[in-house]
């Protein structure tokens, strides 16, 4: 007659092998040796739904193809197609606040900001050994200011960021293509970064942000570009099918997909 409360904690036995795992494929490896095409798969996901349908159809009481189809999510990218475009819309907000920011700067409205960003961009113009120095550092400060503003829960299901409660019949024929949704789930993914979102990840970056600068501050630009380019020419020579660490660490970051219906 009374009630349970159920607390459920993850938590992690050693954080060596948590943070191995980020530098793990997140498929495994035949997926990327003998990857199926987006043919294959819709043809995959098609045969998977007739055989459910035809199961359930047989079922007391027996259930209708449209019933299964949509419980199934079938044409589940054209009826978020407008979710995912307002999802873009957020992701490029950032951008657009920080153009609308610098034309404040150059429209006199604060002078002393004008004057700061002055004198960096000289200093920059001098010295542009010093640019990607300053973007590490940048990203690192970024990082360690949004430590206070990082999220307390869980994602959760969002019925709005799917536009379920504004959602009319002639928007589920929309005919937005699934590059849409990829693309904010890569922005989303760059902007889970700094966001916290994924607490080991974020650490793992502002780390690196900070380690970057410094070392790219100590060394010579030539020789940052020069191991650059020979880094990048013997990953081509022997390119592997299999994702770089790099690759499977970013797509083990978060995005909003996950609170979509």
């Amino acid at each position: 007659m009374g009630e349970i409360s159920l607390a459920v904690s993850f938590t992690c036995s050693s954080m060596v092998n948590l943070i191995h795992m980020y530098s793990q494929p997140f498929m495994p490896e035949m997926h990327y040796i003998h990857p199926i095409t987006v043919t294959q798969l819709d043809s995959l996901r098609h045969h998977a739904t007739q055989i459910v349908t035809m199961r359930l159809s047989q079922a007391e009481p027996p259930l209708r193809k449209e019933v299964v189809e949509y419980m199934l999510d079938v044409g589940c990218e054209i009826r978020q197609s407008k979710a995912n475009f307002l999802r873009i819309k957020g992701v490029f907000g950032g951008l657009i606040a920080v153009g609308n920011w610098f034309g404040e700067m150059y429209s006199l409205k604060n002078p002393i900001s004008t004057v700061v960003i002055h004198i960096i961009f000289f200093i920059l113009a001098m010295h542009p050994e010093l640019i990607l120095s300053s973007i590490f550092l940048s990203l690192f400060v970024t990082g360690v200011w949004n430590y206070k503003h990082r999220p307390r829960y869980p994602p959760h299901m969002d019925a709005r960021l799917s536009c379920v409660d504004n959602a009319r019949p002639d928007e589920e024929l929309d005919t937005f293509q699934r590059v849409v949704g990829d693309i904010a789930t890569q922005g989303e993914r760059l902007q889970s970064l700094l966001s916290w979102r994924d607490p080991v990840a974020t650490q793992l970056f502002v780390i690196f942000c900070l380690i970057a600068a410094i070392v790219i501050y100590a060394t010579p630009f030539y020789v940052v570009v020069i191991q650059t380019v020979i880094y990048v020419l013997n990953h081509l020579s022997f390119q592997n099918k299999l994702p770089s660490v790099p690759v499977n660490f970013f797509r083990r970051l978060p995005a909003r997909t996950d609170s979509m219906l």
